[in-house]
């Protein structure tokens, strides 16, 4: 063990903006895959708790109507269409529950992500009011980014794969683009160095 920190001691002199980077990028996945894990099991489970009662209550704004690859469903920026069976008995996994479930799930994984990333990855010493500001601002406009996306291929993915694969897909796919986003938003709100 001691041989490897020797060998990135000796890359870090020599390449000193390129190692912080790598130290910077390799905790930032590890964190952020970490609160990933823990979102997926709040949409996997949450959605049940909450119950068929919620799974029932649509709330969905804005709605649009559409139709992709043979699958009508209502479009929206905050929300989710109640899913329903072939049968028309309604599913959990849709509706006010599941909107419950990602919000709740995304807001815990963040405030779970913002002290190790602010204190261990980007080892900031900046006012944690502040960023905590910017991060909460910033977290809103990519949810509200990713919901109108994910809005767009759920209701076709819940037609045509298992919960647990569709519960998969959210996550990646959420948590794969707000990871990329997030990067460069903690690269500008969490300067390094004391604080002024």
């Amino acid at each position: 063990m001691n041989h490897i920190k020797n060998i990135w001691k000796c890359f870090e002199k020599k390449h000193s903006t390129f190692a912080k980077w790598l130290y910077q990028i390799f905790y930032f996945v590890i964190f952020s895959m970490g609160v990933t894990v823990f979102q997926y099991l709040v949409f996997t489970f949450l959605p049940g708790i909450l119950g068929i009662g919620l799974a029932g209550t649509e709330f969905m704004w804005p709605k649009v109507s559409m139709n992709l690859f043979g699958v009508k469903f209502t479009w929206s920026l905050l929300g989710y269409n109640v899913l329903r069976d072939a049968t028309g008995n309604i599913l959990i996994g849709g509706g006010l529950g599941y909107f419950i479930s990602y919000e709740l799930g995304s807001f815990l994984a963040q405030c779970i992500n913002f002290p190790l990333q602010r204190n261990i990855t980007f080892k900031s010493h900046g006012n944690p009011v502040y960023q905590a500001i910017w991060y909460f601002v910033a977290w809103v406009v990519i949810s509200l980014i990713c919901n109108g996306f994910n809005n767009l291929w759920m209701p076709v993915a819940s037609a045509y794969v298992a919960p647990a694969v569709y519960n998969m897909l959210v996550t990646i796919i959420t948590g794969g683009v707000s990871m990329v986003i997030f990067f460069f938003v903690f690269k500008i709100i969490f300067p390094e160095g004391k604080a002024e």
